[in-house]
């Protein structure tokens, strides 16, 4: 009766007709070849643009803060990673605009006075970067295409250009002073006269929303080296910190579509 019971069973299930099944079935490695079959990690494109602002904050008293304000536009590349993650770099060109002053102590009043007057130099700055961030990515799925992100990690901008127009408010005094300190008071490229650093590296931190092939991020950069290479004292640094907002357009497969792309040609084993 049993016999009879496992044969009846057997005749419920469906076997694989074996006149038509393809030759992976007899392959009898083709366990071992699932287990040890490669990941693909995908890539994403994307083009970039947007707003930014970078503050050049100095401790020398002498000068104060200022802004520059500018737009950048580039192009990103993420390496998918499992679990969300995803490493990121990319190219972008930053132009930036802003005004600031510096204030020197005259030179033509006598040192006991109790007054002294400050002069100045006016400083129309133009700023020409390159960007090249390498971040590290934690993206997260909302409700079908809606995904959430974050990220950190360094950046190194490179300075092409930093014009300073100036406007100087300096006695002949002071001026020749200054000139003898290092202290450029014409117009110039402050990289090309080497009063500052073309390198300056920072490290950023940020988030942003994902829809479809549109990604909108913001974060904040603080610069970690002195800029300052001509100190008129020397407590003289300056740091270039940045903020800034952009807008992407993906092109080409988004992640889910890539990292569900995980089979490979079996004719190849």
């Amino acid at each position: 009766m049993m016999g009879i019971g496992s044969l009846s069973a057997q005749d419920g299930i469906k076997q694989p007709d074996l006149q038509t099944a393809d030759s992976y079935f007899f392959d009898p490695t083709r366990d071992f070849v699932k287990q040890t079959e490669p990941y693909k990690f995908g890539v994403e494109w994307r083009v970039e643009a947007g707003y930014n602002q970078n503050w050049q904050h100095s401790v020398d008293t002498t000068s104060s803060f200022g802004y520059l304000h500018g737009g950048q536009i580039g192009a990103a590349v993420d390496f998918l990673l499992p679990m969300g993650f995803s490493l990121q770099t990319g190219l972008y060109y930053s132009l930036s605009y802003g005004y600031r002053q510096s204030g020197y102590r005259s030179v033509i009043v006598p040192t006991d006075t109790n007054v002294v007057p400050i002069e100045y130099i006016g400083h129309h700055i133009y700023e020409h970067n390159l960007i090249i961030p390498v971040r590290a990515y934690y993206t997260h799925t909302i409700a079908k295409k809606w995904r959430f992100f974050f990220f950190a990690g360094p950046q190194l901008q490179i300075g092409l250009s930093q014009y300073d127009k100036q406007v100087n408010q300096l006695s002949a005094e002071t001026e020749h002073f200054l000139n003898t300190k290092g202290v450029i008071t014409t117009s110039h490229d402050r990289y090309a006269s080497a009063e500052l650093s073309r390198v300056n590296i920072q490290f950023g931190l940020g988030g942003g929303f994902e829809w479809d092939r549109l990604r909108l991020s913001a974060g904040y950069d603080f610069g970690l080296n002195n800029l300052i290479r001509t100190k008129v004292v020397s407590t003289s640094h300056m740091w270039e910190w940045s903020w800034y907002v952009r807008m992407g357009v993906r092109i080409g497969k988004d992640r889910k579509t890539i990292m569900n792309d995980k089979t490979v040609n079996t004719s190849s084993f």
